[in-house]
């Protein structure tokens, strides 16, 4: 390959400013055509931007109906650096897809609740990462193009919000201690 379309720091640990100067030379390089953060809280990403020449393009945060990150996305949107979800439907977790307020959504639309959560994040400007192995759910997340969800349907998601990760804790002491106990053979 001549060149990454993307390359990111994947958690806000250990030395990210050594991380990231390499990075924006392989930018400045054009062997990375964007790059940027996964897992950075607001105060990291600002550490970044403060202390560097390139302002991350994407931080790839845990975004969904349960942990909607508003806050966030609106300190990313005022800093030009654009949100992506990485766990969009939550893994289905809190039973997302048997979720009363997304499937009475899902079913005015004649949508699956997946395609409700994606329509929600894209109409939000969230870049989303769903997964699947089946080729008609691959397909089905594609199938989000046709349709917008009205401002009261966007409201309603609100409800959802929980305000914490269904995962793991970046700021929790002991989950960075673990994190960095984790290193991979490589």
């Amino acid at each position: 390959m001549d060149y990454l379309d993307l390359y990111l720091i994947h958690q806000p640990f250990g030395d990210i400013h050594g991380s990231w100067r390499a990075m924006e030379e392989l930018y400045k390089a054009g062997k990375i055509r964007a790059i940027g953060i996964s897992n950075f809280q607001p105060d990291r990403v600002m550490d970044i931007i403060t202390f560097n020449e390139v302002v991350p393009s994407i931080n790839q945060i845990e975004t969904h109906p349960f942990n909607q990150q508003t806050e966030v996305h609106q300190f990313l949107k005022e800093n030009n650096v654009q949100i992506e979800s990485w766990g969009p439907f939550a893994e289905g977790k809190n039973n997302l897809f048997q979720n009363e307020v997304l499937r009475t959504i899902a079913e005015k639309y004649s949508k699956s609740v997946a395609q409700v959560v994606l329509r929600w994040l894209i109409q939000r400007g969230v870049v989303a990462i769903p997964k699947s192995v089946k080729k008609e759910r691959i397909k089905g997340n594609f199938n989000i193009f046709d349709f917008e969800l009205i401002p009261t349907d966007m409201e309603s998601f609100g409800i959802l919000d929980l305000k914490v990760s269904s995962f793991i804790d970046h700021r929790n002491p002991e989950i960075v201690k673990w994190m960095g106990s984790t290193k991979l053979d490589i």
